[in-house]
């Protein structure tokens, strides 16, 4: 499993292992929230640093769930509606430019509708009902770090130490 950035491809990076490794290195900064390690990465980045010997890592891993609101059965069939309509009309779009009818038919686009509208709702209707009451709220799960240590090959750790300490005084020259 590769774990990537919001921007990033998700490819392998060359010479990365393949198999999950515990990370090496010597720890150079500790910081509390994700976004001031990868502040310093890219100071060292900045600073013409070698960041390839970098390795960020996420300490005290905690799975958080946060309750975004209570489930009722018109919010779970809205729900169950719209994704299936969403569907319904995917597939009936992908119908219609392949019907032998001119230009785009308009029947395959609405029988789409009309039945994705119908599955989502029986399936989240189902879905729902198998609960028996047991979980009668929606929820986004995140994972997150109690800390997040920034690590460095050894031959480079205390240059990367030295800048990362300018950063934190706040001289940057």
């Amino acid at each position: 499993m590769i774990v990537t950035g919001p921007l990033s491809s998700g490819r392998q990076a060359p010479g990365q292992p393949k198999l999950p490794t515990p990370p090496t290195g010597w720890p150079i900064g500790s910081y509390n929230t994700y976004e001031e390690a990868q502040r310093a990465v890219d100071y060292l980045a900045d600073n013409d640093f070698a960041v390839r010997d970098v390795t960020i890592v996420g300490v005290d891993l905690m799975l958080v769930e946060r309750v975004i609101g209570r489930l009722s059965w018109g919010r779970v069939l809205g729900t169950g509606a719209a994704s299936g309509a969403w569907f319904g009309l995917f597939v009936g779009l992908l119908l219609s430019m392949f019907s032998n009818a001119q230009g785009m038919a308009l029947a395959p686009i609405l029988i789409g509708l009309v039945v994705g509208i119908g599955f989502g709702v029986a399936f989240a209707a189902v879905s729902y009902a198998s609960t028996r009451g047991r979980r009668d709220f929606s929820s986004s799960s995140q994972l997150v770090a109690g800390r997040y240590d920034v690590l460095c090959q050894p031959r480079n750790a205390e240059q990367g130490r030295d800048l990362l300490a300018k950063l934190n005084m706040g001289t940057q020259g």
